[in-house]
């Protein structure tokens, strides 16, 4: 089991990969995409994405920020500080 954690604000943030087939995140405030190869998720330190083979979202609460995903998880990986939320019209200007 890996297990990192952080705080930031009042939300803390932590990932629990248990072998590589659960995941356990919190603080997550949305689920931007996902499908059975990747899972895009904003959290407090930024997007999130988590990458493998038959990923399934077995647990979202935005209330709680707890994401508890299932399957192959070949990666996590921060991208960096969380994307602006709006169109892109709405960013430029």
């Amino acid at each position: 089991m890996a297990y990192e954690e952080f705080r930031t604000g009042e939300r803390a943030c932590s990932a629990v990969l248990e072998g590589r087939a659960r995941l356990t995140l919190t603080g997550v405030s949305d689920v931007e995409s996902f499908d059975e190869r990747e899972i895009a998720a904003d959290t407090a330190e930024g997007e999130l994405v988590v990458t493998g083979e038959g990923l399934h979202v077995e647990r979202l609460s935005l209330e709680s920020g707890e994401l508890i995903v299932n399957g192959r998880i070949d990666g996590v990986e921060y991208l960096g500080e969380r994307r602006q939320k709006g169109s892109l019209w709405s960013r430029l200007f």
